[in-house]
């Protein structure tokens, strides 16, 4: 027996999918530092002095995928039925990584103190057509795992985090996306990066090897082509064109990144793309399937056949040895009676063995059967005959595939992770912390002080909660919080009537409260800027939270964006105040101290989407509904009454109603939670969950008085320094430090 196209497997590294693992956390915290130089030099290497423009860098990056999809096409029709459908299901299976991620590298490079600038809300509403904003399973993501589903290939699609463990894939598949991702969490690092990778990948569109896929299955390829326009909005390509320029034309050093962006992701492309087309290639011969499916299953089959001999030696000792290389054991099964070379409808090891009666019965899937088959019938069946001709393999096959020189490059960046970031320093006081918190990086010491904040301030909220403390009911019930709305949005309607004969506040306390509450709104939905994640922005949960967010900055129109128009209505008031972002927004001295507990702490969860999600649901159902039919309405009556703009106060009474509106979106995000849970009172059941709803609904506004503040500050201390929880202790845990 002959494996003509066999080729030895790629190193045993997972440098990669270790990679791509972490990088899908939502809450992934990746260090700046060594990491970050370590991939641009990756950068710089894979794309040296570009030097081309951005428009011939596209029509190449087209040409290439083009002349690509037609070599692929070409695999595909050199094989058989049976080897067609194998060859389609390993071509999607290969690309998975980087399709089921498809535009997850634009997921955080909006963050707060981003979301008013016009460049970034483009990249927003870029990255909102990416992934269907407003619907769930809308993402270009979700429709490649339909392709997946549709091969029965989807076992370990969902999470991505889970795709790591896919044996089915080779470990160069995930090389571009788990760097893709990690630059991702990294945005400040690597915006103009990724906006020439994004290009890039819009230019190429559909990926090559899914040209064999096409003809064979329906599919939403419209979705799967990256470079097409979704419900007839803009030609992504042309958007994200324009957007690359506009960084580029900010100086010559980030036109050269854009470009070195651009380079290195065609070349990370076209070395992953070689490598897939080898396999596919490769597999054609039925040997090469057989030794790969040996390979993978040699080591669980070791553990079982000790006793059984195939020319003088243990089947488990044959299996061990498949974990390096098959080919001796096929020659050496293909010689067994088990086999009947050119037959396989009489071979024992596709009859009787994996019968229902069969010491094999369900080892192997119907997938592993028809490859088995097909090796079988493709062996001579007269001895000495030569097996079946299959097309050479491309030069330069075996290198493509193996990949090693990246692999030895960068595989620092797994030690450099598990390492973690220098420690670094958390915020001195809450002005600095909201200044440090306007980015969606930070170092170990940030992230730590940004949970004890959180978990200080829901200790405050929880503090002597009762059920007449918070407005939801004190169960949920199947029958969801659509009627507890309506119930609120009367009750705030009779308390503005109620109101009508109460004085407006003067003209300075009106314009005092609008600069207090700049703070907040400047950062208007940032306690649901975790569910910008790619994962959580299409789910059955978050795609309602994220368009809340898409809401609140404006659907990506500068027009619309609720910081910008607010900044306009102080304007009026004779506020100018410095950019959000800046030291000197966060030290202006109009603000009070005391203003800036409830947006950091704003800032603060909006980091830790899976963590504390009961806590941002009730947060978010709080924050949604405080004002629709009420007090908004009694706002704008004072600010219309000194001749202030009315607009945004008039658009959040609006777009928050408790019908089709962000009120409605956060009952239904909270009812889709509750009813996935067990009815049960214990961790993870419906009243504990409930209970963190409930909280989170108060953390709105929660209890001031001294025994609150206490429980906050004592909740805030790390569980190995709580011995010195006296009141001297306590003290030094203040706001303005913690």
């Amino acid at each position: 027996m002959r494996t003509t196209s066999y080729l030895p497997g790629a190193s045993a590294d997972a440098t990669f999918r270790r990679l791509y693992a972490r990088a899908a956390d939502p809450e992934a915290s990746i260090p700046g530092g060594e990491l970050t130089e370590v991939i641009r030099t990756e950068l710089r290497r894979a794309s040296p002095g570009t030097g081309q423009p951005l428009d011939r860098l596209v029509g190449k990056a087209a040409d290439w995928s083009t002349t690509s999809a037609e070599r692929f096409r070409a695999v595909a029709d050199l094989a058989d039925h049976d080897a067609r459908r194998l060859v389609v299901r390993r071509a999607a299976l290969g690309w998975a990584p980087l399709g089921l991620a498809s535009g997850a590298w634009l997921q955080w490079l909006t963050s707060p103190g981003t979301a008013d600038q016009p460049l970034f809300l483009r990249i927003l509403r870029l990255y909102a057509s990416d992934i269907g904003a407003g619907h769930p399973g809308a993402a270009r993501g979700d429709a490649y795992l339909g392709l997946l589903r549709q091969l029965r290939a989807s076992e370990n699609a969902v999470p991505l985090a889970r795709l790591a463990g896919e044996p089915r894939i080779d470990d160069t598949a995930f090389r571009l996306p788990a760097l893709l991702l990690l630059m991702s969490r990294r945005p400040g690092d690597f915006c103009q990066e990724l906006v020439g990778a994004d290009l890039c990948l819009r230019a190429v569109g559909l990926p090559p090897p899914l040209a064999l896929a096409r003809p064979e299955l329906r599919a939403d390829w419209a979705a799967i082509d990256y470079s097409a326009a979704r419900d007839g909005g803009p030609a992504p390509t042309e958007e994200c064109h324009a957007i690359a320029d506009a960084l580029a034309g900010k100086a010559p050093e980030s036109a050269a990144r854009v470009l070195a962006g651009f380079a290195w992701t065609l070349a990370a492309l076209r070395d992953q793309a070689e490598a897939l087309h080898a396999q596919l290639h490769a597999s054609l011969d039925p040997g090469y399937d057989m030794a790969e499916l040996m390979r993978l299953r040699a080591r669980e089959g070791s553990v079982y056949h000790h006793q059984v001999r195939i020319e003088d030696r243990s089947l488990s000792a044959w299996l061990t040895d498949c974990r390096d290389d098959p080919r001796p054991f096929l020659d050496v099964l293909a010689r067994s009676r088990l086999v009947k070379p050119g037959r396989s409808a009489a071979s024992l090891l596709v009859t009787g063995l994996v019968g229902e009666r069969g010491p094999m019965f369900r080892v192997f899937s119907p997938d592993d059967l028809t490859i088995i088959r097909r090796w079988i019938d493709a062996l001579p069946a007269t001895p000495g005959s030569p097996a079946a001709a299959v097309a050479d393999e491309p030069a330069g096959t075996r290198a493509a595939v193996e990949g090693t020189p990246d692999r030895q490059r960068l595989a620092v960046l797994t030690d450099l992770l598990e390492a973690g970031a220098a420690p670094g320093r958390g915020p001195s006081d809450l002005r600095e912390a909201y200044r440090m918190l306007m980015t969606r990086t930070g170092g170990p010491e940030l992230r730590d002080w940004s949970l004890r904040y959180v978990n200080g301030w829901l200790a405050r909220a929880r503090h002597r909660m009762t059920p007449r403390s918070v407005p939801l009911p004190v169960r949920w019930t199947t029958e969801g919080l659509r009627p507890w709305l309506q119930t609120q949005h009367d009750r705030h309607g009779v308390e503005f009537e109620e109101s009508a004969d109460i004085p407006l506040p003067p003209r300075e306390a009106v314009v005092d409260d609008a600069v207090q509450t700049a703070l907040l709104t400047l950062i208007d939905g940032s306690w649901l800027q975790g569910f910008t994640d790619y994962e959580l922005a299409s789910s059955d949960i978050g795609h309602s939270l994220f368009a809340t967010y898409w809401d609140e900055l404006g659907n990506g129109e500068a027009a619309l964006n609720h910081p910008l128009i607010y900044r306009e209505v102080l304007r009026e008031m004779d506020v100018d105040l410095p950019p959000t972002a800046s030291p000197e927004f966060a030290a202006w001295p109009g603000f009070r101290d005391v203003s800036f507990e409830l947006p950091v702490y704003w800032l603060c969860i909006g980091r830790f989407p899976r963590t504390f999600l009961p806590e941002v649901l009730g947060l978010n159902l709080a924050m949604e509904l405080s004002g629709v039919g009420g007090s908004y309405r009694r706002a704008s009556q004072a600010l219309r009454t000194y001749g202030f703009s009315t607009r945004f106060v008039d658009i959040h009474n609006t777009i928050d109603n408790v019908a089709t509106g962000h009120s409605a979106w956060a009952a239904d995000a909270v009812d889709t939670l509750m009813s996935s849970l067990p009815d049960s009172s214990g961790a993870g059941g419906r009243s504990e969950v409930w209970a963190r709803v409930r909280a989170g609904y108060r953390s709105l506004n929660p209890p001031g008085g001294f025994m609150a503040r206490r429980a906050a500050r004592r909740a805030r201390i790390p569980a190995g320094r709580r011995w010195r929880g006296t009141a001297v202790a306590s003290a030094t845990e203040e706001y303005n430090g913690v």
